[in-house]
């Protein structure tokens, strides 16, 4: 290989500039901002919703259970 040869190939190499962005890295960019948009609109959501809904109400307890508890803790249930 002479040396006029790779001084072609490297003028090549210098034309073969990037121009402008490459696609992936747009691709990239754009799929980032969409998931960190969804991401964030999420966590603004639920902040929102925790401020501004009431409390979840709790399913009253059944006596079945309460008794079954009190008789797993060792406290006889009142009446037996």
């Amino acid at each position: 290989m002479d040396f006029e040869d790779h001084d072609s190939v490297k003028n090549m190499a210098k034309n073969v500039e990037v121009k402008g962005f490459n696609p992936g890295l747009i691709v990239l960019i754009v799929v980032g901002g969409l998931l960190l948009t969804f991401l964030i609109g999420n966590y603004l959501l639920y902040m929102y919703a925790q401020k501004t809904l009431p409390p979840k109400k709790k399913k009253p307890v059944s006596k079945k259970k309460m008794k079954k508890e009190r008789l797993k803790q060792g406290v006889s249930a009142p009446g037996e």
